[in-house]
């Protein structure tokens, strides 16, 4: 089924958020993949704390902390990349499949937007990057409500910015604790299972679950 908009998380679904530790991968040594995990979890972590306690900071700052936390968790990388990995945080890779399928559907009429944790300032330089500018109608960052996702304020902006309906927008995403939020909140829901991670939050299950993007072009 064709959708008139289609909303897509940015880190982990358009964006490959290890991108920046592999980059750096032969300074950082044999314990990367570990480094690159703990950075995840801590940055996410910090997300969903700060906005229970009500006390905002952007993301680029909770990455920072994260990042802060992973080196020392991790002593055999060499704290002194830290400014190469930040910087890299920047130019993430983009997943191969992703401008074919976003050129695609934005050649069926469909309303391309991105809805994500990053700061504004951090979604166009990965954005730019990848050359994904041309194809994107808007870019919704939780900075407008300074609430991060799963927060029910995050999922309103799109509706109300483009003044539909929920279940009238597919929303992406490689993260099934955002699917989750984004289907109570009413939005049809594809989780991107780009890892094979096993099904929870069964009581707000996805719409539909895909390996990758590419499932989203009719006849791919």
């Amino acid at each position: 089924m064709q959708y008139a908009a289609y909303v897509f998380d940015a880190y982990g679904t358009l964006f490959d958020v290890h991108a920046a530790v592999r980059r750096h991968a032969d300074q950082i040594g044999p314990d990367g993949q570990l480094l690159s995990e703990i950075w995840r979890a801590k940055q996410l972590e910090y997300s969903w704390v700060r906005t229970l306690m009500g006390a905002y900071a952007d993301f680029w700052q909770l990455t920072e902390q994260a990042l802060d936390f992973a080196l020392r968790k991790v002593p055999s990388a060499d704290p002194g990349l830290k400014a190469k990995l930040l910087d890299a945080y920047w130019r993430l890779d983009c997943y191969p499949e992703v401008p074919a399928v976003l050129k695609a559907l934005k050649a069926s009429g469909a309303k391309l937007a991105i809805l994500s944790n990053g700061s504004p300032e951090m979604l166009q330089a990965a954005v730019k990057s990848a050359a994904l500018d041309q194809v994107l109608d808007d870019i919704y960052s939780v900075d407008t409500v300074r609430r991060f996702k799963t927060d029910p304020a995050v999922y309103d902006m799109v509706t109300t910015g483009w003044r539909l309906y929920p279940n009238a927008v597919s929303f992406q995403s490689s993260n099934r604790w955002d699917i989750a939020g984004a289907a109570k909140f009413g939005f049809r829901t594809v989780w991107i299972n780009r890892s094979n991670q096993p099904e929870e939050y069964r009581d707000f299950p996805p719409a539909l679950i895909l390996p990758s993007l590419e499932a989203l072009v009719p006849g791919s």
